[in-house]
């Protein structure tokens, strides 16, 4: 089987003169802390949410590839012109085709990522950092700063509630925000401000030692 992949972003490989031959490998893509908060992109948070900002055709890529790993957790080589045709992408596979653009997307947006010749997935989408909430229409910001809030608020007791600062808060800075637009956020979804200090410091301490090099 020809296989369409690459280390590169997908432009940088060579689409199959066959398509009807061309396999791509997916596999999970392993992070602790979303694959703890985040969201199915099967999920309703997904589809109100991520969709405006990703587009369709990627969060369809994106919920195909889900249902794939729910069916073979350790990986899965999938047809790429089955894929494509699935989603409504075309049979084209070249890097400037809908399927290839789509896939691009998937890798821009952090969602996937190229390892050797294979495709790793995220299984679960982050909550939406401030960058992206900005893509939204105005109604949909505030949906979502509501719907937050409320969960926030549902915790039972401050140490739930701290517990779960610290994991939006290492989601905020692990995705792209920095320290102070974490705290920001955190106080925008209704943490009291020194709860919300405190936990974008552990975030942005805790980032910071796992990028650390390991000295032997």
């Amino acid at each position: 089987m020809t296989t369409l992949l690459s280390s590169e972003p997908l432009s940088a490989a060579s689409a199959p003169t066959d398509g009807a031959t061309a396999s791509l490998f997916v596999e999970p893509w392993s992070d602790p802390v979303i694959d703890e908060i985040g969201h199915d992109p099967r999920s309703l948070y997904a589809e109100r949410y991520w969709l405006p900002v990703l587009g369709p055709s990627t969060t369809w890529m994106l919920r195909r590839f889900a249902s794939s790993l729910d069916d073979s957790p350790d990986g899965v080589e999938l047809s790429v012109e089955e894929l494509a045709r699935g989603l409504g992408l075309g049979e084209r596979l070249g890097p400037n085709a809908p399927f290839g653009r789509t896939l691009r997307r998937c890798v821009d947006f952090e969602m996937a990522e190229w390892r050797g010749r294979a495709l790793a997935v995220r299984r679960r989408l982050p909550a939406l950092a401030r960058r992206h909430l900005k893509r939204l229409p105005e109604s949909l910001q505030v949906e979502h700063e509501k719907e937050v809030e409320a969960a926030l608020h549902a915790a039972p007791v401050h140490q739930r509630l701290l517990s779960q600062g610290h994991d939006l808060a290492l989601c905020l800075v692990s995705y792209g925000d920095d320290r102070a637009g974490a705290e920001q956020q955190l106080v925008r979804w209704g943490f009291e401000p020194a709860v919300a200090a405190q936990c974008a410091d552990w975030a942005a301490l805790e980032l910071r030692s796992r990028h650390r090099p390991t000295v032997a």
